[in-house]
């Protein structure tokens, strides 16, 4: 994976989560977005999704893209 950044869109299949974990493991920066708060509750998502290294975003693609512009 020679991407400097790593952007998952939720809801996402099993190969996005493979993905992730494949970013994690590798130390990318990791934008993780969700247009609701569903992102946050543990009985619907991944454990991973708490990791400190992981950047939640939360709302509109607008704003995940205004994060990404602001972190980089």
């Amino acid at each position: 994976m020679k991407s400097d950044v790593v952007i998952i869109l939720l809801p996402g299949g099993k190969g996005t989560h493979v993905e992730l974990g494949i970013a994690i493991a590798l130390g990318k920066n990791i934008f993780l977005y969700s247009p609701n708060d569903e992102i946050d509750d543990l009985a619907l998502t991944s454990t991973f999704y708490q990791l400190p290294e992981l950047q939640k975003v939360i709302g509109t693609l607008d704003e995940l893209i205004i994060r990404i512009c602001l972190k980089s």
